[in-house]
């Protein structure tokens, strides 16, 4: 048994009973994990397989060259080892995260620069991995094809008779994250309470994952099983709610808790590469929370994204 059921989006959008019997799936997994694995994704095959390549290209470059292309939290570019720590986010005090970033965003300007400077900034690509711009363009629009179609699918498997997000992502703050998990060859002992990535819910309103498998791989917490091993399939991708969807859906659906197992010394020579889309809104979205019986908790203020966003990730940077 698994906390997280796996939905197929080609029965949903092939209508009728199959659509409906979707629905009910995904109601209730949101409200047990905030954790599907997702089917019928639609992204090309083989793409995500040659991001990989080319970030393993560039995670294996020097330091000196990488550090060419260095950002802090929320940037883009190269954020290295020591600046991250996701455990903060939930008031966990936890050793730096033990990876390493490339990251990439939104970049369409709308001509204010406190907005923009904050949450459109230019994206940074690496001369000696050409191919890496390409094909993250490539993956990043499939990615958000996919995660305005998964807002549609959440509103209606609440049996909401308009989707309010159409109104609200016109122009939306994103980010997409090579995630690089050296091995323990490279890393040594971990320290304790170490971890990949650190117990954590995500902050935006959809987080699509496609991940490798490994024994220092993702566990997901639900209240009834504690810490599981998520499991892992090729054909889907793992897709979670971050903290936003989950006010907007007055706490029915809880954000998905998760972390990545540091590595293993039964695997000591693994390493994995994670490609992490974590989608938002426009900025200057006001989420008003579903009130009940569809929300569990009443009387739950709206929220402004870019401000509700911008207090979490001040909280996981480091220095």
């Amino acid at each position: 048994m698994t906390p997280i059921v796996t939905v197929d989006l080609d029965r949903w959008r092939a209508g009728g009973d199959a659509a409906a019997e979707v629905l009910r799936e995904v109601d209730a997994g949101m409200q047990r994990a905030g954790f599907l694995l997702v089917r019928g994704h639609g992204v090309p095959q083989g793409l995500p397989a040659a991001v990989r390549t080319a970030a393993r290209r560039f995670f294996a470059l020097p330091e000196d060259v990488k550090q060419r292309y260095a950002t802090s939290v929320g940037g883009r570019g190269w954020i290295g080892p020591g600046l991250e720590a996701n455990g903060y986010a939930e008031g966990t005090e936890t050793p730096p995260d033990l990876k390493e970033t490339f990251a990439v965003g939104a970049d369409t300007r709308i001509g204010d620069a406190t907005v923009d400077d904050v949450w459109f900034l230019g994206n940074i690509w690496p001369g000696e991995v050409a191919e890496l711009e390409i094909l993250m363009a490539a993956y990043t629009a499939a990615m958000h094809t996919l995660s305005d179609e998964l807002l549609a699918l959440f509103t209606q498997a609440l049996s909401l008779s308009r989707n309010p997000f159409e109104g609200l992502a016109s122009r939306p703050t994103w980010t997409c994250n090579i995630n690089w998990y050296p091995p323990l060859t490279d890393l040594g002992p971990p320290e304790p309470g170490q971890f990949r990535i650190g117990p954590h819910t995500d902050f935006g309103t959809v987080t699509v994952l496609d991940r490798e498998p490994g024994a220092g791989g993702l566990q997901v917490y639900t209240d009834e099983g504690g810490w599981e091993d998520a499991p892992y399939d090729p054909s889907a991708l793992t897709v979670n709610i971050g903290d936003l969807l989950a006010h907007w859906s007055g706490q029915r659906w809880p954000a998905g808790r998760h972390r990545v197992l540091p590595p293993q010394e039964s695997a000591p020579e693994e390493d994995l590469v994670s490609l992490i889309y974590f989608y938002e809104l426009d900025h200057d979205a006001r989420v008003t929370p579903l009130e009940p019986p569809i929300g569990k908790v009443g009387g739950l203020e709206p929220v402004i994204s870019a401000d509700f966003l911008r207090t979490r990730l001040d909280a996981i940077t480091l220095g």
